[in-house]
């Protein structure tokens, strides 16, 4: 590690005059033409001794975007602890004989929050757990049911999406909001048959096929861009597509997300148990749609165990995750405060930062993933919380795995590939309409370990041009420190 680290010494001396400083670099940064109208918030600290190295404007409060996780997934390894699960159960209610194999009463799925139910990023652990359930259900030798399948999502409240979202943002995969019973990712995909010259795409397939009631199609095929968008407010059962995807694609797939996920697991696992030869008298519902739900006395069938919440959590810092944050900030709130709310969420978020020593004054916090635009903090209160994480808190391993490796993981895989930053930064970025923030770990020449937070919002020109920007100043403090 030392040769690596003389090596990169030479070669920055070699680009970087000797007399730099850290001021110097400073002012370089903030007169690039793309921030000079911009608000911009920087604040790097000692890890260990939380001595200043750098600061400017971190007492702003600002638009973290996704950096926001930070907060939400800390809070949840902290309070929670990184071993804490979600559990779905499969049930019966009323009367079964077992001689004629004929339930009179209703299948019951009850939700237990659990963000990665179905997700493909545990394909080997869920499995087709659906199918599964079926199974189990017919070996207990139920063949008949006079009632229906019931999904119970009443663990979280009825509000999956926190009020401070976007119209433009909800319908899509990234908006995905959190139910007390959620399922893969609560996404669904439509794929299309692009051609040229303004044509309507062909919709060629959807996943799950019992979405395709959401897709009137309003798309056009121009250009290369990706700016193609679905509408569709929860629970509802019509939405719309509409913007341009890119021309001349044999299979492009477009991301939605599933207005009302409780009602598609029972309406999947209805059809499974059709397939099975088990008939069944009622159409299947959720919890929601129904006035009144006597379903007190459940016979347990089944559960399925999501994996460690550490497991869940390095996803959502990894591949910034919007649902999996909102899961565990009601997750929060439901096991603190009794109420599966993103409200409460928040209110237990607070508590956690202020015990933690963070000063919440001038943060105003919308949800847990980041993805409102109101939601503000202040540079300096996101250092101190990296900084309480690495000296006191309970799980920093796991809170430290969770950020990706900058240039190798995630949602930084594609920057900060300067031999610099070679396995010596972990990082949790932010992004959304002129917003590009960073915070999180690295280590300076002289060995000191170093936490940082940077948030740019309302800059002007190209994003990439402001991550360049960011990346050229945190390599100088890394040489120069």
């Amino acid at each position: 590690m030392k040769k690596v680290r003389l090596l990169v010494f030479l070669f920055a001396t070699a680009v970087w005059p000797r007399g730099w400083s850290q001021d110097e670099a400073l002012e370089v940064f903030l007169s690039d033409p793309a921030l000079v109208q911009a608000s911009v918030s920087i604040c790097i600290k000692d890890a260990v001794s939380g001595m200043r190295v750098l600061d400017y404007g971190s007492r702003k409060s600002m638009n973290p975007a996704s950096v926001l996780k930070l907060f939400t997934s800390a809070a949840a390894l902290e309070l929670l602890g990184p071993d804490h699960t979600f559990t779905t159960g499969l049930g019966y209610s009323g009367k079964f004989n077992r001689n004629s194999g004929t339930l009179k009463g209703n299948i019951v799925i009850r939700g237990g929050g659990d963000p990665a139910l179905g997700s493909g990023r545990f394909a080997d652990h869920y499995g087709d757990f659906m199918s599964r359930w079926a199974d189990a259900l017919s070996d207990i030798g139920i063949k008949q049911i006079k009632g229906r399948v019931i999904t119970d999502d009443t663990y979280f409240d009825y509000l999956p999406v926190p009020a401070k979202w976007l119209w433009e943002d909800i319908g899509n995969y990234y908006g995905a909001g959190a139910f007390g019973l959620s399922v893969f990712e609560n996404t669904y995909e439509i794929r299309l048959r692009t051609s040229s010259g303004s044509a309507t795409p062909l919709i060629t397939g959807i996943f799950p096929e019992e979405c395709r009631h959401l897709s009137d199609n309003r798309l056009v095929a121009e250009g290369n861009t990706d700016k193609g968008y679905v509408f569709a407010a929860p629970y509802s059962v019509n939405g719309w597509m509409a913007g341009r995807v890119p021309e001349n694609r044999d299979d492009f797939v477009l991301k939605a997300s599933i207005p009302d996920p409780p009602r598609l697991v029972a309406e999947i696992t209805d059809k499974k148990l059709r397939e099975k030869g088990i008939r069944i008298e009622g159409t299947p519902i959720s919890t929601r749609q129904m006035v009144v739900f006597n379903e007190r006395e459940i016979t347990p069938v089944d559960s399925v165990v999501s994996p460690a919440l550490s497991e869940i959590a390095r996803f959502l810092n990894h591949e910034s995750i919007n649902m999996y944050a909102e899961h565990l900030l009601k997750e929060l709130g439901k096991v603190f405060l009794d109420t599966g709310t993103t409200t409460a969420g928040i209110e237990v978020v607070m508590q956690f930062l202020s015990a933690s020593g963070v000063n919440t004054d001038g943060m105003f916090i919308e949800d847990g993933s980041g993805l409102s635009p109101l939601n503000a903090i202040r540079c300096e209160e996101m250092v101190n919380l990296l900084i309480h994480m690495r000296t006191e808190g309970k799980y920093f391993s796991e809170f430290y795995s969770s950020l990706p490796v900058a240039g190798q993981e995630g949602t930084v895989a594609k920057y900060f590939r300067d031999p610099v930053f070679d396995s010596n930064l972990r990082a949790k970025s932010g992004s959304m309409t002129r917003v590009r923030s960073y915070a999180g770990y690295f280590t300076a020449l002289s060995g000191k370990e170093m936490t940082f937070c940077i948030m740019v919002n309302n800059f002007t020109g190209s994003s990439q041009r402001v991550v360049t920007l960011i990346e050229a100043l945190l390599k100088q403090i890394i040489l120069n420190n």
